[in-house]
């Protein structure tokens, strides 16, 4: 054995007989190092990923910040805008210059700031990264993408085509200016159809009622058809040619035709309202504009709600087809429905409370009762567009009687405010889309196509539909009225709105191009048109409202005088709907009573029966206050004995019987002597004891408490 070797087996034996502990003590000097550097590395990486998360933190706050200054910088441009047109309007005002309507001035604003936009803004942000899921077959709506163990959610903006993919929008400020379709529907919208219906001229407006219905709902849905079936035309022949690259359906083309029939003559009625034009060409253009703006928006969702059986869900399907026709009734009574229980519920909230002794208050509660109206027919599946019209014709017939007088002046000036700035804002939108929308798909032929279709369409129901009114009028509807009525028919806010609020498929993005373009040539050209068509066609202007233009040489002459008065006694009682005559009457007997302050008390009208009812409905006001609120429509529908003629020494009325030389009030057959509310209003209007007279025929008109 080796000495060497004796020692290590030594050393080894000794090491055994150590105790544990004693044996770490050579290896301490090692495992501290270790460990050491262990801690080290685990505390340079703990501080490594705290500065990454604080830099991560800061530069998500800078993004925040960021976007916010970005929002604040678009909603701002669109506030100077408005500024801007504001101003010019003035000078234009103040020029006399009637060649450029105030929308068609915010247009070309929005056009300039969209180039600014568009053309010299740099972008601010890089492509990001595509990613593929070939493994779904259907886009989500929100989407959680896991990215080193953090969650962040992202939603869906819509389909792009992979021609695009690489010319996606990077610049975020024009991001911002793109709104969502639904600030249009819900915020921007409301206001413009309640204020068509709360200023509704009624006096006008159920003179002509039935020409306005016709021209609404029947000229509405020829004009549809014949510009779906003239557009399926256009898009065949795309497809021969070459330029059609994607599916464009024979529905499609009918949803186009439906949107496209909303007319918008805003301009041409600016124009007539500044010039006093004919009242009745004003009542049939601004009439039919608000409810064909309704008819249109139910008919595309009719149209939409077409869904044949089968697998070719574009074929024709007669089941589908009366689905949808029921859908539109559904629909549109359904909203018609909730408009006027909302008028109604908030009429008898403002009658029965004494809301009137804090106008803030009535105005606020005003305000969001109307504005709830179009909200709540969304939010159940009808129409709002619809609902709030006729919410606003419910709550200026009723309601308006009830609020205080600053109420009244606050409630007309507050919703036409809304009106002025919401018309003209979409007007700039409009404007500004042209540069800044992504998706535009210009067609040439499409365009040219639907320029003449539109045309054609309103040519097809303006001018039969006139044939066979004018067959069942006293007073008949111009040839130059006719033509003006087929020049007037401009396309606007309703339109693009309707264009705007889906623009997913290849189809949708085509329509509202075309319809952008429509809009510009309609607002542009036939707008700046008005005027000297006005001239061309003799159309008189300098009007009274309140005047009617000279009758007819058919009409009925024994009722004719030289007098508006008599002039307007005549048209009404010959153009005044029978079923608006009936309407009225109920209207007048019970609906008024009930809801407002004015009327004959419901003890005088209701069967006895209904006694204590009549007492807790009928407003004490309407016992107290000697001078009845005077009722606008009144004073144009007449019934048959509310006529009374002398001539001679006999008295003859309108139903043909005579009687003494004293003429006599009546309503309805009953017999009244004169009031003093009468006295009053006839020393209001400057009456007195003056007759009219002519030729030798003096015609004594009824005096109602009410009218």
């Amino acid at each position: 054995m080796e000495p060497g070797d004796a020692a290590r087996l030594g050393l080894g034996r000794a090491a055994r007989a150590l105790p544990p502990r004693l044996l770490l003590l050579p290896l301490l000097p090692l495992l501290l190092g270790r460990g050491l550097r262990t801690a080290a590395a685990a505390s340079s990486s703990g501080a490594a990923a705290e500065d990454s998360s604080a830099m991560e933190e800061l530069a998500t706050e800078k993004e925040a910040e960021e976007s916010h200054r970005q929002d604040s910088v678009s909603l701002l441009t669109f506030i100077l805008l408005l500024t801007l047109t504001i101003l010019t309007i003035w000078l234009f005002k103040h020029r006399r210059v009637r060649f450029l309507h105030e929308t068609g001035l915010a247009m070309i604003y929005g056009l300039i700031v969209g180039v600014i936009l568009r053309y010299g803004t740099p972008a601010t942000s890089g492509h990001d990264k595509s990613l593929s899921c070939t493994q779904e077959d259907r886009a989500f709506s929100t989407l959680l993408v896991n990215v080193s163990g953090k969650f962040f959610e992202y939603t869906l903006k819509g389909e792009i085509s992979p021609g695009k993919i690489n010319s996606v929008e990077q610049n975020d400020m024009l991001r911002k200016v793109t709104f969502d379709p639904e600030v249009f529907f819900n915020i921007l919208l409301p206001p413009i159809i309640f204020h068509a219906g709360y200023s509704l001229k009624k006096r006008h407006f159920f003179r002509n009622l039935g020409s306005i219905l016709a021209y609404a709902f029947l000229g509405t849905a020829v004009s549809c058809f014949i510009i779906g079936n003239l557009m399926y035309g256009v898009v065949k022949l795309m497809k021969i040619v070459g330029q059609l690259s994607d599916k464009f359906y024979y529905t499609d083309c009918l949803f186009f035709g439906a949107i496209i029939s909303a007319t918008d003559p805003v301009t041409v009625l600016a124009i007539f309202n500044e010039l006093h034009a004919d009242v009745d060409l004003y009542a049939l253009l601004f009439g039919e504009s608000v409810l064909n703006d309704a008819v249109a928006i139910v008919l595309s969702s009719s149209i939409v709600a077409y869904q044949p059986a089968g697998l070719n869900t574009h074929a024709f399907d007669a089941a589908a087809f009366f689905k949808s026709v029921g859908i539109f009734l559904g629909i549109f009574s359904g909203s018609f429905t909730m408009g006027a229980v909302t008028g109604v519920v908030t009429a008898l909230v403002t009658k029965f409370t004494k809301l009137h002794c804090f106008p803030l208050l009535e105005t606020a509660l005003f305000f969001l009762m109307s504005w709830s109206t179009f909200l709540l027919a969304e939010a159940c599946g009808f129409t709002g567009v619809v609902a709030v019209l006729f919410c606003g014709i419910t709550q200026a017939h009723y309601t308006y009687n009830n609020l205080s007088v600053e109420s009244r002046s606050r409630t007309k000036q507050l919703f036409e405010v809304l009106h002025f700035l919401a018309e003209n804002f979409i007007f700039s939108y409009m404007g500004l889309a042209l540069f800044t929308f992504q998706k535009h798909v210009f067609s040439p032929v499409f365009i040219i196509g639907a320029f003449v279709a539109i045309f054609l369409g309103r040519a097809a129901h303006i001018y039969p539909l006139s044939f066979f009114l004018n067959l069942g009028r006293r007073h008949k509807i111009g040839w130059n009225f006719q033509h003006m009525m087929m020049f007037s028919g401009l396309r606007g806010a309703m339109a693009f709105a309707l264009a705007i609020r889906d623009t997913a498929s290849y189809a949708r993005q085509m329509m509202f191009t075309t319809t952008l373009l429509i809009v510009f040539f309609t607002v542009w050209i036939i707008g700046g048109g008005t005027t000297p068509m006005l001239s061309w066609l003799n159309i008189r202007v300098g009007v009274d409202p309140d005047q009617d233009p000279p009758p007819n040489n058919d009409s009925f002459q024994v009722l004719q005088g030289d007098g508006p008065d008599s002039a307007t006694g005549n048209r009404t009682k010959q153009e005044s709907a029978w079923l608006f005559r009936l309407w009225y009457s109920f209207d007048h007997n019970y609906l008024k009573p009930i809801l407002t302050h004015s009327g004959p008390p419901l003890t005088t009208t209701l069967p006895a029966w209904c006694g204590l009812l009549a007492r807790c409905l009928t407003s004490p006001q309407v016992y107290d206050n000697q001078e009845p609120l005077r009722e606008e429509d009144s004073d144009f529908i007449l019934t048959e004995g509310d006529l009374t003629l002398t001539y001679g020494d006999s008295t003859v009325t309108a139903n043909g019987s005579s009687g003494s030389h004293t003429a006599s009030t009546s309503l309805e057959g009953g017999r009244r002597t004169k009031s003093s509310s009468e006295e009053v209003l006839e020393r209001d209007l400057g009456m007195g004891d003056q007759k009219v007279s002519s030729r030798g025929t003096r015609l004594v008109f009824p005096l109602d408490d009410n009218a």
